[in-house]
């Protein structure tokens, strides 16, 4: 099998061979291809927060010319991920705590509004889909096993999140959580955090079921995506020595 850059590589030439609408597809293609390069390289903590970015070293290790690469920076830039400084450069943009607290004030109200708009089409089957995805997270917890954990989480979230069908207001929730949890992507976890999550959970779930929809977009943006209410989890996450925090079984050696 191919590695990534390989197939980057390989689609770049193809990409030179002809001026065409065919070539310009491609090197939009390339564009994508190099963003998830990076993003995966940030997400595997290869490239870390607060550093600058060697241009040319990753230009070379990819084996094709800085257009490409400077698209995806722009993308990220606008994401949030980088920090383009002219004449100075591309850092990794570091995850604040002030930083934590705005992404948790948008993700809080973005998610109540789209639970209030979806009222209409929710329905009972639904609310069975998210008590699904609770059990399999507290399975995932039982083994220790944060990766099974996080992606349970994003399902849950997603089965009323998906009801909406304002897909710009879904990305851009989509790249404030992928902010805070692949950046980069964590071995580590705090399993008391997750266990009030999961209580919290089966609130929303029990607000849903009884079709009170405004309580849910009130308990979603006022305790679960709360700042001050989650602060002392927050802190300890980001913050705090691994050795502080629990393992997953991914992450151990």
């Amino acid at each position: 099998m191919q590695s990534d850059i390989s197939v980057i590589n390989s689609n770049y030439e193809r990409g030179t061979c002809k001026m065409s609408e065919e070539s310009h597809l491609t090197l939009k293609s390339l564009r994508e291809q190099v963003y998830d390069y990076l993003r995966v390289q940030m997400n595997d903590g290869k490239i870390r927060p607060g550093l600058f970015l060697n241009l040319n070293e990753i230009s070379q290790e990819l084996g094709m010319s800085r257009t490409p690469l400077r698209d995806a920076l722009f993308q990220l830039e606008s994401e949030g991920f980088v920090k383009i400084y002219p004449r100075k450069g591309v850092m990794v943009n570091t995850l604040s705590l002030e930083k934590i607290r705005n992404i948790y004030e948008i993700l809080g109200g973005l998610e109540s509004a789209v639970i209030v708009l979806i009222a209409l089409r929710f329905r009972e089957s639904d609310a069975d889909t998210m008590t699904k995805c609770n059990a399999m997270m507290r399975k995932a917890l039982e083994r220790n096993n944060y990766a099974t954990f996080y992606s349970e989480n994003l399902k849950f979230h997603n089965v009323y999140l998906e009801l909406s069908d304002n897909s710009d207001l879904l990305e851009y929730i989509k790249i404030h959580k992928e902010r805070l949890y692949d950046f980069p992507r964590n071995k580590t976890f705090v399993k008391e955090w997750e266990l009030h999550s999961l209580d919290e959970h089966q609130t929303m779930i029990d607000l849903f079921r009884v079709g009170d929809f405004n309580g849910a977009a009130e308990y979603v943006r006022d305790v679960h995506w709360s700042f001050s209410v989650q602060e002392r989890f927050i802190r300890k996450y980001y913050f705090a020595k691994h050795t502080e925090l629990d393992i997953s079984e991914e992450g151990q050696a």
